[in-house]
């Protein structure tokens, strides 16, 4: 069936035809350069070189104003899966322009040099550090796993343009996620994960030990991960000209493109002032025409962010393959300003459309107006994930090293719980997992959300604890009653739990394990090379974030020291680069010119 023709401004030109043609119908991949002849040759006309105006420092193009094209006309038809009928969707009009929501926190103030550049207005979310918690009065720690990546990839943007980032900015969990453990894997699927402790000294506090938590989720074997039902969501507004941008989301895209078998789908939908599809639901044997659709698009006019949501679920729905893993791909620097703007409010309507067993995945590209609060939004409430794209590596290491952790769920709604012994531990703290924190009830609800794990993917957690007879960071109460202490099995420190649901399930799973002295290391030095590199990576986010409890004497300098001590194999360089990122930061820190 061949697709109407479909012109709108708010698209910048785009013109296309596309198919969905079924696969048995397809006698091989068709695949190559996305050439004008080659493309035209599939219907998608050329279109004009893009004009992206004068390069300026880092990068960055000067702020322009947007205005919203005419409405765009009704989005193409779309042909139905085998037995299913064909979707149907409205033409969409152009919502007004309203101004940006003002509850978004704005933590960023730096100007760079050069004409025209306003206020970078990077918005990130409000965290307080967990607080310093006492075992005899609140004795359990309960959060969502976390394996979004984003800020990783921020902070290193930030420190490569010699900035420090905003505070606000870094969330240490995410940074310690970003690296592989090699943690053991589980033995089997019947029991997705395997879990890892060790306990050390810690580095910056003489009395006090960190305990390493880590899970290692099962690996899905080639042959047995499912079909893929994808919709690409592409901002092709005005704020995604510049060259780290759309151009390079598209080239992220083609990466992605590069991994589909002939049994996986995708369709794209672009949005600007308003929404549109751009391609049907196509079979991964038709990659050229995907890379056709993608080299087709150009950025120009306001951003309804919140329209072009609404329409990738209704396709996602509306192609729902029970078989498949079915996902919406979200390209964007999160800078909605048309329709509905309020991460509050978009937050609602990704929780609303999980249900209907559509996962969501936000990669965030840009700076100077990125909005780190927006994606944090849709990917935690959708289940989902978030990484930031800084860079074509970037890219590779999201869309090919680690494509079955992006694409291929093992467990849904993901929850680590840990209880500990009163009589061995006086107190503790969570560092990092600010925003995933969650009510003790809430590990027994089957009816709260919590985080995705996929294929292969790992989470590390590292708390800070104090064990009794060390000096505690509060004094006793004057006139409380000393607590009982709880008898325990001997050296037991804490108990584990880890809750999960296997993916679109509802009944939750349990595993659990006790941690004791026999986890301890005497020395850091002693400890295992996982331990000593989760804890320099913490060392560093924590020294980013000013945190005051870390001491002033563990300097930078530290911090590479502990890294090279458990560099390991480091086959893709990424411990490497960050023993570089840190001294990056030591050096901006230095010369007064981080803010």
């Amino acid at each position: 069936m061949t697709l109407k023709r479909l012109s709108a401004a708010a698209l910048a030109g785009l013109t296309a035809v596309t198919s969905a043609t079924p696969i048995a119908a397809q006698p091989r991949v068709v695949d190559g350069a996305p050439t004008t002849d080659a493309c035209a040759a599939l219907g998608f006309a050329s279109t004009p070189p893009r004009q992206t105006g004068p390069r300026l420092l880092g990068g960055i193009q000067p702020s322009r104003a947007y205005a919203p094209g005419p409405p765009p006309p009704p989005p193409p038809a779309i042909a139905a899966p085998v037995g299913k009928s064909a979707p149907s969707i409205p033409p969409l009009p152009v919502p007004p322009v309203s101004s940006r929501v003002e509850e978004l926190v704005v933590t960023s103030s730096r100007r760079l040099a050069g004409p025209a550049i306003q206020q970078d207005t990077e918005r990130y979310p409000n965290a307080t550090a967990n607080p310093i918690r006492q075992v005899a009065t609140d004795p359990v720690s309960t959060f969502s796993v976390d394996v979004d990546t984003a800020a990783y990839a921020n902070v290193r943007r930030f420190l490569n343009e010699g900035a420090l980032p905003p505070t606000d900015a870094v969330r240490v969990e995410e940074l310690i996620n970003y690296f592989d453990y090699g943690y053991a894997p589980p033995k089997d699927r019947a029991t997705p994960f395997s879990s890892y402790v060790a306990l050390a000294p810690s580095p910056w506090s003489s009395q006090r030990q960190i305990l390493h938590i880590g899970i290692q989720g099962f690996d899905l074997p080639k042959g047995e991960q499912p079909p893929l039902n994808l919709v690409f969501l592409i901002d092709t507004s005005g704020s995604m000209a510049s060259d780290d941008r759309l151009p390079l989301a598209q080239r992220s895209l083609s990466l992605l493109i590069d991994q589909l078998r002939p049994q996986d789908r995708v369709a794209m939908v672009a949005y600007a002032g308003s929404a549109g599809a751009v391609l049907a639901p196509t079979d991964g044997r038709q990659k050229l025409k995907m890379r056709c659709a993608l080299n087709a698009l150009q950025s120009g006019g306001s951003t309804a962010g919140g329209q072009g949501l609404n329409l990738a679920y209704a396709l996602a729905k509306q192609n729902f393959d029970p078989k498949a893993v079915n996902r919406v791909i979200l390209v964007t620097d999160g800078d909605f300003n048309v329709g509905v703007a309020d991460p509050a409010k978009l937050k609602d309507v990704v929780a609303q459309r999980r249900k209907d067993g559509v996962y969501l995945s936000v990669f965030g590209f840009g700076r100077g107006n990125y909005n780190d609060t927006m994606m944090q939004a849709l990917a935690q409430n959708g289940n989902g994930t978030a990484a930031y794209v800084d860079s074509l590596q970037e890219a590779r290491k999201l869309f090919r090293e680690d494509f079955s952790r992006s694409m291929f769920p093992i467990a849904d709604d993901v929850k680590i719980q840990v209880e500990f012994n009163p009589a061995q531990v006086s107190e503790y703290r969570l560092i990092g997992y600010e925003t995933r924190m969650l009510a003790r009830e809430d590990f027994n609800n089957d009816q709260v959300d919590a985080g995705e794990v996929g294929a292969g993917a790992s989470v590390t957690a590292l708390y800070e604890i104090t064990p009794v007879g060390a000096t505690p960071s509060a004094d006793p109460l004057r006139y409380g009653k000393a607590p009982a202490r709880a008898a325990s099995p001997t050296g037991e420190l804490a108990f584990l739990k880890i809750r999960y649901k296997a993916p679109g399930g509802r009944t939750s799973k349990l595993i659990e394990r006790p941690i004791t002295r026999a986890d301890a290391a005497p020395s850091l030095a002693a400890a295992p090379e996982p331990t000593r590199w989760a804890v320099a990576v913490a060392g560093f986010g924590q020294k980013l974030k000013q945190d005051p409890r870390v001491s002033d004497s563990f300097g930078w300098g530290d911090v590479v020291s502990l890294a090279q001590t458990a560099r390991g194999a480091d086959p893709y360089g990424e411990r490497a680069e960050f023993v570089q990122l840190v001294r990056a930061a030591a050096d901006v820190r230095a010369s007064g010119d981080g803010r």
